[in-house]
């Protein structure tokens, strides 16, 4: 049987390629796309949401936009241009669309969703927590009805990647954090502990221009952006963390990580703030994975990304 997914995103370079990888993995059941603001704008995702939809040949999967404000009703901070380029996608030019984002909201189809899949459907949260935490606001019965909410964000036992604290899903949203972990949603983090440890080479790039389709091209030509950013920060790795596709991959198969149940808390003010604090507790919602098994993982995610 197939799993039961939503994708949450914020559709930059990673998020497409952790989209590339769900659409390609027979395994899930994608029931629809949300966005939310991080990378780019909620815009911005939304588009290119809809575009990276188009050219996966998913054009049957329905995109629902979020909200353009954090969950206290704060201004969203600014897109991450230098890492994910001016349109989120390293600047590769897709084909544009006619479809649009449908009319209900973000949050409103993950409480419809879950209601219609009770005890069967698992969330993969690739961005900050605001839809989220706005469907368990409004509905939080949905807290007993969703099977795992399977996350990229935080980093427990690591350094930060947008401060020296804080990775950059929690930091822009850091209230809707604290608010969905504390909610008892089961949760697993899919933090910086371990999507650091992955990495997708540049070598990759070449092979996939030699395929010379659409989609290998825009791929190679994202990552190549996004590769780039990273080598004026760590440039001896000569490639990029496959930060987001983890999240994909844990869903598909969740031996590829060892984890140990937390509660974790995040700092919402203060130079700390975007913090994830982990305590040890067996009894805890949340999974917080710890190790990953690079090899065979990268070796998974490389074969279904472009095929």
């Amino acid at each position: 049987m197939r799993k039961n997914v939503i994708l949450d995103v914020d559709t930059g370079v990673d998020d497409a390629l952790a989209l590339a990888y769900a659409v390609h993995s027979p395994e899930l059941h994608i029931l629809g796309v949300t966005t939310t603001f991080g990378n780019t704008s909620v815009r911005e995702a939304t588009r290119n949401t809809l575009q990276l939809l188009q050219m996966l040949g998913a054009e049957d999967i329905p995109v629902f936009k979020g909200i353009e404000e954090t969950l206290t009703g704060c201004t969203t901070p600014d897109k991450t241009t230098w890492i994910h380029g001016e349109n989120g996608l390293g600047d590769a030019q897709l084909l544009s669309t006619e479809r649009q984002a449908e009319d209900m909201s973000a949050h409103d189809f993950m409480i419809s969703t879950v209601h219609k899949h009770p005890n069967d459907i698992t969330i993969l949260t690739t961005a900050n927590q605001g839809n989220l935490a706005r469907a368990i606001q409004k509905d939080s019965e949905i807290i007993h009805l969703v099977d795992d909410v399977i996350l990229m964000g935080g980093a427990v036992t690591v350094p930060g990647n947008i401060t020296p604290y804080a990775e950059a899903n929690i930091y822009h949203d850091p209230e809707a954090a604290q608010f969905t972990f504390q909610s008892g949603i089961p949760m697993t983090i899919v933090g910086l502990d371990v999507t650091l440890k992955t990495l997708l080479r540049r070598t990759v790039l070449d092979e996939w221009r030699g395929k010379d389709t659409p989609l290998s091209c825009c791929l190679a030509d994202m990552c190549n952006f996004y590769m780039d950013a990273y080598a004026k920060i760590e440039p001896e790795l000569n490639g990029c963390a496959l930060h987001d596709p983890l999240t994909v991959g844990v869903a598909l198969d969740s031996s590829f990580v060892q984890t140990k149940t937390m509660t974790v808390n995040v700092k919402t003010t203060g130079k700390e703030k975007g913090r994830t604090i982990g305590e040890d507790n067996p009894n805890g919602n949340i999974n917080v994975c710890l190790d990953v098994d690079v090899d065979r993982f990268v070796e998974h995610f490389l074969n279904r990304v472009n095929p």
